[in-house]
């Protein structure tokens, strides 16, 4: 017991509050970017419609390996926007912690996109009819009437993307890196015990990783059931 409690006082715990703040952007980056998504593939229908839905699923298929070399094309130092943000802005995405926020919420975008779409789909139109019939401009009747309606189900797929982003190693090594204290993320910090023969300290790292994303878990199936 002493030597846990010694184990635990003696851990660097930054690569905790990285995660959870790398979590915490990138979900509201693709909670915003997945209502939006969602509510078209879920309201509109337009040539390509299909293919343009599949396109921002892949990352759910894709290895991680994958998205973060799309990342570095499209973002890196030597793309079109990678220079333009060195010489304009003197900023780069690539091995800061920014990078991370990019790749987790790039990986976490589909869980928030179905989610969303799912329970757009499942939005009672007559409600929203009335809403209409009672002078409510599309933006109120969307605001007030269908959002309300089907928040539970995106605030459920917004949990799973939490946890997604929480979790995210691959796609963020490659764009981020693992420097420790500045791109260091739970994920990483896991890795580099393990490497390094620190069975301890992975143990450690491992069994908070589990107990976050088993509440999250919890939460997002509790809001499932609200559906």
């Amino acid at each position: 017991m002493n030597t846990t409690h010694a184990l635990i006082a003696s851990t660097d715990w930054s690569p905790l509050v990285l995660s959870l703040k790398v979590a915490a952007v990138a979900t509201l980056l693709a909670l915003v970017a997945g209502v939006a998504l969602g509510w078209v593939f879920a309201r509109k229908r337009f040539p390509g419609r299909t293919v343009l839905e599949a396109v921002f699923m892949l990352p759910l298929v894709l290895p991680p390996t994958v998205i973060g070399y799309a990342i570095l094309v499209a973002a890196g130092r030597h793309s079109p926007l990678g220079r333009w943000l060195r010489e304009h802005l003197d900023y780069s995405i690539i091995f800061s912690w920014h990078g991370a926020v990019v790749a987790s919420a790039v990986v976490a975008l589909p869980l928030v996109l179905k989610s969303a779409s799912a329970a757009f789909a499942g939005v009672d139109r007559s409600l929203e009819a009335a809403a209409s019939t009672l002078r409510q401009s599309p933006f109120s009747v969307f605001w007030r009437v269908t959002l309300p309606l089907a928040w539970p189900g995106i605030l459920a797929g917004t949990l799973l993307a939490f946890a997604r982003a929480m979790g995210e190693f691959g796609a963020s090594l490659m764009v981020a890196g693992s420097i420790p204290k500045q791109t260091q993320t739970l994920s990483m910090a896991i890795y580099d015990a393990a490497q390094s023969g620190n069975d301890d300290l992975a143990l450690l790292l491992v069994a908070v990783t589990s107990l976050l994303s088993i509440t999250v878990l919890v939460l997002s199936n509790r809001f499932f059931s609200l559906r």
